[in-house]
């Protein structure tokens, strides 16, 4: 094909492209336009596709879309998702490709589809064509890679006989150490649109050590706050534990197994208590109810908040404890005994 004369373009058909090139935000589309623009400039198939980094025959085929169908054709000839022209072999390939390699855009599959079928696509297009296809975009949840789904199982019918076997005033307890740090946590959330959303960010490390126990049937929260969750601190715990429920012949708490709930400091007091410990199976915190609490005490007091000061945290974190009855109907949905079983 010969090189066009310049300005094949009306002004209209200029501006009407340059308006455009504005609105569109596929970058595909966008070197589209410019190359048709330049072209209309005087510049060469050569030096555009120079400045684009694309091929001369590329440059060319931009040039013969435009005019069969003009501005449209610049859009429309891309697989738009709805009416795919891709055949099956070619889908089975591209869902194969998906599952075994998860891409992180739909800009990384359209660039396979080009690369390996010659067939192009918007990213737009792809979103809607993965859709069709079965994919969602979303996140994978982290779990323990040496989760045992047959212990965990085991684990919950154990619990359930316990419960079974306990008296009125006798008490199921969940317990875990946590250690919220003092800083930022950005998460999603409902912000204006346009409008940038910047959150403060603090240098340092500090954090605070909490050994916290859990009562489900009544939300009950018990923690102990000190220089570190260990030995000490869990026997701490414990009395606080034996006080709040003086009537119980058995306080049942459920631990992970960390190393100061097993130490022999840890054993020789419950030797003389009614507190006794359900170990949860390795690499199992999905059974622990207090993880979720945790997860809940981030969501509230970390997600999208700054503190200035290291003593405005704290303060912030143990009203959350102080004030948990304004959380009582969330905490009642969350808390349930209902276990989600890993199985890697």
């Amino acid at each position: 094909m010969t090189q066009p004369n310049p300005h094949f373009l009306s002004q209209s058909e200029r501006d009407s492209l340059k308006a455009l090139h504005r609105r569109e935000r596929d970058k595909k589309i966008c070197d589209r336009i410019k190359a048709i623009l330049l072209l209309d400039n005087g510049w060469s198939y050569d030096r555009i596709a120079t400045v684009l980094l694309l091929d001369n025959d590329t440059i060319r085929r931009y040039y013969t879309m435009y005019l069969d169908r003009g501005k449209e054709g610049l859009i429309d000839l891309k697989c738009s998702g709805k009416s795919c022209e891709l055949n099956q072999d070619q889908l089975d390939q591209l869902k194969s490709y998906v599952k075994e390699n998860p891409p992180t855009s739909a800009l990384e599959i359209a660039i396979f589809i080009e690369k390996q079928f010659k067939v192009e696509y918007t990213t737009s297009g792809v979103v809607s064509l993965l859709h069709r296809l079965g994919f969602v975009y979303k996140k994978p949840k982290l779990i323990p890679g040496k989760a045992n789904a047959k212990q965990q199982e085991k684990f919950i019918e154990e619990l359930q006989q316990i419960e079974v076997e306990l008296k009125p005033a006798d008490e199921i307890i969940y317990m875990d150490g946590v250690h919220p740090q003092h800083n930022s946590k950005p998460a999603y959330g409902w912000f204006e649109r346009g409008v940038e959303t910047p959150l403060k960010a603090n240098s340092g490390r500090k954090r605070i050590n909490i050994n916290g126990a859990l009562n489900v049937d009544n939300l009950d929260v018990i923690i102990n706050v000190g220089d570190s969750v260990n030995a000490q601190s869990t026997i701490e715990l414990f009395k606080k534990l034996e006080l709040q429920y003086p009537y119980a012949d058995r306080i049942v708490i459920v631990c992970d197994n960390a190393r100061y709930y097993k130490s022999e400091m840890v054993s020789k007091y419950l030797k003389y208590s009614k507190i006794e410990l359900k170990f949860l199976p390795p690499y199992s915190p999905n059974l622990n109810l207090i993880e979720r609490l945790w997860r809940f005490m981030n969501k509230k007091i970390r997600n999208n908040k700054y503190y200035e000061k290291f003593t405005e945290f704290k303060s912030a974190t143990f009203a959350f404890f102080e004030n948990l009855s304004i959380y009582k109907e969330e905490l009642k949905r969350l808390l349930t005994q209902k276990f989600h079983i890993i199985k890697p």
